[in-house]
């Protein structure tokens, strides 16, 4: 299937940092998605042979199209794993060039990159040569910050290094995920370039899809933070918004630990690894918000009240503190009864920084 038939109308899972493990991908998967990402890789470990690395560009046998974002600064080290990746499975691979975290920008690696575009051509160029079949795309941002918006001159540099298609995340890297995303700078970037464009920000219920493409002219979008907090949001995209019952997004959950026993293993070590992840999904899970009694929506932006809890398991599953999450961890990969009257009394303890999320 030609790349361009399979974004067209698509929501794809970002690629995100600890977030876009296996188990959640299957789980994606199960509700509806299609065009999957691993976490961001880096090209140098790959090389270094460490096994943690080569862990995330392992696909699973039930994702239907998956892609392999890939992170570095040498044109060489890049085509290298570019290719490695193709063999063991990849649909595309993608050139990271958004991840905003400190720790990798000072390697120069992620969203560094938006600042020297030139190299971005470079290293597209080299992954385009060294692959057979599979199609190369960039994930970038809007600049390195609001004085430094070249967008369009990356995703040029990109599509002239032979890139396949390009993905437009809204925010500039010094933006982090704290400003809207801008939809239009999407849209400069779809008139400029002769490749689908796919525009990633701030999607969190189906209408806003719509909205997204028809404001910047996106063949698809990408849902990450949306992906997230509510993975069914890939069946909502197809079928329509669904006020789903804090019974059935337990179910939900319930679905990802068993995926992700089935993965680490049900060993010391493997209960170990599940418990960390779930509770680490919780401090997501906990932030969905239904639509509102007067007919409008959440937006990913604002922090509405949880307190809308109609019953006590919405209530429980509402809460962001850690005690929380840790006992609805430990039931879950138990496969205990969750009984919200049992639940410990809530901690002060702050929630997930979703600054951390990288991709």
């Amino acid at each position: 299937m030609l790349l361009a038939e399979t974004l067209t109308d698509a929501v794809v899972l970002a690629p995100l940092t600890k977030g876009c493990n296996l188990p959640y991908r299957r789980l994606c998967v199960e509700l509806g998605a299609r065009v999957t990402m691993s976490e961001m890789t880096v090209a140098r470990r790959l090389k270094q042979k460490r096994r943690s690395e080569y862990a995330l560009i392992r696909r699973a046998p039930d994702e239907p199209f998956f892609g392999v974002q890939l992170a570095g600064t040498s044109p060489e080290e890049m085509g290298w794993a570019a290719a490695l990746v193709e063999s063991r499975g990849a649909d595309l691979v993608d050139l990271n060039v958004g991840c905003p975290i400190d720790y990798f920008t000072s390697k120069g690696l992620g969203a560094a990159l938006s600042r020297q575009p030139a190299r971005i051509g470079r290293i597209v160029e080299a992954m385009k040569r060294s692959v057979q079949h599979v199609p190369i795309t960039v994930k970038l941002r809007l600049g390195w910050n609001e004085r430094s918006r070249n967008h369009v001159e990356q995703a040029r540099a990109a599509v002239d290094g032979g890139a396949d298609a390009i993905v437009v995340h809204g925010r500039t890297r010094d933006a982090r995920y704290r400003s809207a995303a801008d939809w239009d700078a999407v849209g400069e970037v779809v008139a400029a370039v002769p490749v689908p464009v796919v525009g990633n920000g701030d999607i969190l219920f189906p209408h806003e899809i719509a909205e997204a493409r028809a404001r910047s002219g996106c063949a698809g979008v990408m849902v990450g933070r949306g992906a997230l907090i509510k993975p069914w949001i890939f069946r909502e995209a197809a079928e329509g918004y669904r006020d789903i019952t804090a019974e059935e997004r337990l179910g939900v959950y319930g679905r990802y630990v068993d995926f992700a026993l089935e993965h680490w293993g049900a060993d010391e070590h493997g209960l170990s690894r599940v418990a960390d992840f779930t509770r680490w999904h919780f401090g997501f899970w906990c932030r969905y918000v239904p639509q509102r009694a007067d007919g409008s929506f959440p937006t990913m932006q604002g922090r509405d009240s949880r307190d809308f809890g109609r019953t006590a398991l919405e209530s429980l599953l509402a809460r962001g503190d850690a005690a929380a999450h840790a006992w609805l961890a430990e039931r879950l990969v138990a496969h205990e009864m969750v009984d919200p009257a049992a639940a410990p009394s809530p901690t002060e303890e702050g929630e997930s920084d979703e600054t951390h999320v990288a991709g």
